[in-house]
């Protein structure tokens, strides 16, 4: 690859995208964009009634969830419902390439806010909708969060113990895979109209479903029932798919995860354990019968783990290039060296509390040097910046507050 400078922007600078989304999902797809470039501004109510404003973890007043997955956007305030709201959206939409709306379906029509009239206003404008289940279908107009399509898509019925309740993890994992699959769709939809031949950029509507999201990241699921008969069910930490994979506790009451698929992969497990009489064993001969007596294996690995400290563990495995790696709390992954050595964790400039930790941009691209964003702002932060823009002034802004329209 040629030697570049990097910049200072990302792959996705000169896309300005209007966020209007609530919460998490549709907002993520937002922020993961703008950490790449674009150009992002968050509208919210007045009255700052944004779930996710009061959502732990909240420190005194600070919303710090809010701070840290509305990072890099400017925001402003503005009740489209009011018709004052609504033709001060219209006026300002034009200047932005992507909206992000994840409202239930029908909402932005009943406002008088339908697709038709949005581009009407901005032929070119891409327009990101994110809901439960779909623009279509039984299910369009039910409410929808990152639980239910864990459970409807099948996730949550492979989490947990065998025999016992499905479980959800303690975070919003349907949220946040619906809105990497959202700022994936922004991308592509850019992508897109950049390529067409005719230099005509066509607007188009991105329908997103959450529960679909999930369920296209549980692939091979369909096709091992549909074709094999196979319900694939909960089973703890242990894989069905691969032998050895599973968590083990250690002597010192520590959990390691060790994973050993593929032949190379596995033998060298059994090396580390000095057992590597095993590897004549029939059982453990193949990926088949491997998977058939994974139980038994998985006993072998159990008893050596607890036999032995996580420090004894860890040495061996590394010595041994196995894959492996303690299971971390939030503790262990901020003082872990690969985290600290690639600046995982950045710090955003807040104007109240000063710098806040958040997650690094990601991913990293050799031409752009990825600039460290601001927490996410205030209710209506930008108001004057934004429609200063549009030519308002401060008297218009103020009469706009007085009536609730910003």
């Amino acid at each position: 690859m040629p030697d570049s400078a990097p910049t200072s922007t990302g792959p996705l600078q000169g896309v300005r995208i209007l966020d209007m989304a609530t919460v998490l999902a549709a907002p993520f797809a937002a922020t993961l964009c703008g950490d790449l470039g674009a150009e992002v501004t968050k509208l919210e109510l007045p009255d700052g009634s944004d779930t996710l404003r009061h959502m732990p973890p909240v420190m005194g007043e600070h919303a710090l969830y809010w701070k840290v997955t509305n990072r890099g956007k400017r925001g402003i305030s503005l009740d489209v419902r009011k018709p004052e709201g609504r033709e001060l959206f219209l006026k300002m939409l034009p200047r932005y390439d992507v909206l992000v709306e994840n409202f239930r379906t029908g909402t932005l029509d009943r406002w008088g806010l339908d697709l038709a009239t949005l581009h009407a206003h901005n032929p070119s404008l891409i327009v990101l909708r994110v809901t439960g289940f779909g623009q279509t279908g039984p299910y369009a107009n039910r409410p929808g969060f990152a639980r239910i399509f864990e459970a409807m898509s099948g996730f949550a019925h492979l989490t947990g113990e065998a025999g016992r309740s499905p479980q959800h993890m303690n975070h919003p994992l349907g949220d946040v895979l619906t809105g990497v699959f959202g700022a994936f769709s922004i991308a592509a939809a850019v992508a897109g109209q950049a390529r067409d031949a005719d230099g005509v950029r066509r607007g188009c509507e991105i329908d997103l479903a959450a529960t679909e999201a999930l369920f296209r990241t549980l692939e091979p699921l369909a096709v091992e029932y549909q074709m094999m008969g196979v319900v694939r069910e909960r089973t703890g930490a242990r894989a069905t798919y691969s032998a050895l994979s599973d968590i083990f506790g250690t002597q010192d009451g520590q959990w390691l995860t060790i994973v050993g698929t593929g032949g190379s992969a596995f033998r060298r497990i059994f090396d580390a354990m000095g057992r590597s009489d095993l590897l004549e064993d029939p059982r453990f001969a193949t990926t088949a019968t491997r998977l058939k007596h994974s139980g038994e294996i998985n006993g072998l690995v159990t008893d050596w783990c607890r036999s032995h400290t996580l420090a004894e563990l860890q040495q061996r495995l590394t010595q041994f290039a196995v894959p492996h790696s303690k299971v971390h709390s939030i503790v262990d992954t901020l003082a872990d060296p690969q985290i600290q050595a690639r600046h995982a964790v950045i710090q955003l400039a807040d104007p109240e509390l000063g710098a806040i930790p958040a997650p690094c941009v990601v991913p990293r691209f050799s031409n752009h040097r990825a600039p460290t964003p601001r927490s996410g702002p205030g209710v209506g932060e930008h108001n004057e910046d934004v429609y200063g823009e549009l030519g308002l002034d401060r008297a218009a802004l103020a009469a706009l507050r007085e009536r609730g329209v910003i």
